[in-house]
């Protein structure tokens, strides 16, 4: 059976540190390409990521967004750029080692099985390291409101780890996604169960970042929250 093409896009931010350690272990497994959206780092990432590109010429892009910032607007503006792309599976993840390179085979594997694969922090109990308690209870509590608001039968719906079969991305409208912040995960999934996706999830451990700040903010948080209502009235209007 042949290897599927996949793409690995990665949304930047203050990530030198990791973005070069990452991409190699990415780049270990078969069939596999990364692009950095680079969201004007002041770090000097975006060199760090040009760097990457020469050192791994065809396998590694690099996107210097311009403009307004966000997770969000990050992600829409990279998966735009990758289903130009000859690939089969489009993957996220982010850039500080939370999300292990190492499960990257099983979420690729189960887009055999589903259009959108989650790595669940949820699947099997709790699966995160190096949190705090209060994290961990604000998560696991986001996760079950965002149930309960939307309908969404995901385990993890805030998680950022995923897989995608390149058509069913390409169903998603992006013009139409507003979210800026983490609610942006949520968002994407729940269009993707609007377009009737298959959608299953693979157990990963999430580990906090090794290196650099968490980019947690009351902004962030205040949008998590008013999001799944904004989702919920949006189906009720079909739009």
């Amino acid at each position: 059976m042949r290897t599927p093409r996949s793409l690995v896009v990665i949304p930047t931010y203050n990530e030198r540190e990791n973005l070069g350690p990452l991409v190699r272990q990415i780049l270990e497994h078969e069939g596999c390409a990364v692009m950095i959206v680079d969201d004007q780092s002041p770090d000097g990432t975006g060199e760090v990521a040009d760097d990457l590109a020469r050192e791994f010429p065809g396998r590694v892009d690099v996107v210097h967004r311009v403009g307004k910032r966000g997770l969000g607007r990050s992600y829409v503006e990279g998966f735009g750029l990758a289903l130009e792309r000859d690939v089969d599976l489009i993957c996220q993840m982010d850039a500080d080692f939370s999300h292990d390179p190492k499960y990257l085979p099983s979420l690729i594997a189960a887009a055999e099985d589903h259009e959108v694969v989650v790595g669940s922090r949820y699947l099997n109990g709790i699966s995160v390291v190096n949190w705090p308690l209060h994290r961990l209870i604000l998560s696991t509590f986001a996760n079950r409101y965002i149930r309960a608001v939307t309908g969404l039968a995901v385990r993890d719906c805030t998680g950022g780890f995923r897989c995608w079969r390149r058509e069913a991305l390409g169903r998603i409208p992006l013009g139409r996604i507003v979210s800026d912040g983490y609610s942006f995960m949520v968002e994407m999934l729940f269009e993707a169960a609007r377009q009737q996706c298959r959608i299953g999830e693979v157990p990963i451990v999430f580990v906090e970042r090794r290196m650099g700040a968490s980019k947690l903010s009351s902004s962030v948080l205040a949008e998590s929250v008013i999001m799944p209502w904004r989702l919920r009235l949006r189906k009720l209007l079909g739009r």
